[in-house]
């Protein structure tokens, strides 16, 4: 079957994720600079979701560029990725609202990792589809990027019960990696004959 469906719904649901934590965003009771200080954690917590959600948006779209058609195992994978995203304005919010305590902020690293694998599992399910020759197989290869990114969220999420501020560095450093293009598939197909 065709993807431009699982294409438009997925666009849907994370630009109302997107929305979502924006509206969550108060303003400030106040006139001068001062009066945006209580909203640092909110905003700073908004920015990096935004980050994360732009950077799966991205690789979602070029990961389904990457393929030719789609059929139920890949929409039930794409509706588990889904559901981790849509729980970003609730991470989001909690983290943000109390300061990165450590409960939110390990949440928040379980959200992060959760939708992690989802994404792999998606791209499993497209390269089981399309086959191991396929584009998407040839340009992920061994996916450095992702398992530095899932041992990211597995050490940050107990670092949080110590100091959440080394699990936000390292949800950074993954933000980070990731917002410096990753240009395997576009590559791939490039040179892969349509």
């Amino acid at each position: 079957m065709g993807k431009g469906r699982l294409e438009a719904f997925s666009d849907a649901v994370i630009a109302i994720a997107l929305t979502i934590m924006v509206l969550e965003l108060r303003v400030p009771h106040g006139t001068d600079w001062s009066a945006l200080r209580p909203l640092v954690p909110a905003m700073s917590t908004y920015v990096l979701s935004f980050v994360f959600l732009g950077i799966y948006w991205n690789n979602h779209h070029h990961m389904l560029h990457a393929a030719d058609r789609v059929d139920g195992v890949i929409l039930w994978a794409n509706l588990h990725l889904l559901f981790w995203l849509s729980l970003f304005p609730f991470v989001t919010g909690w983290m943000a609202e109390n300061h990165f305590a450590p409960v939110p902020t390990a949440a928040y690293g379980i959200v992060l990792l959760c939708a992690a694998i989802a994404y792999t599992m998606l791209q499993l399910a497209i390269v089981r589809l399309h086959g191991p020759g396929s584009k998407l197989a040839a340009a992920v290869g061994a996916g450095l990027k992702e398992k530095v990114s899932v041992g990211s969220y597995v050490a940050a999420i107990p670092m949080a019960f110590f100091d959440p501020r080394i699990s936000l560095a390292l949800y950074v450093l993954v933000a980070v990696l990731w917002l410096i293009p990753d240009r395997r598939i576009e590559r791939q197909l490039q040179r892969a004959p349509d």
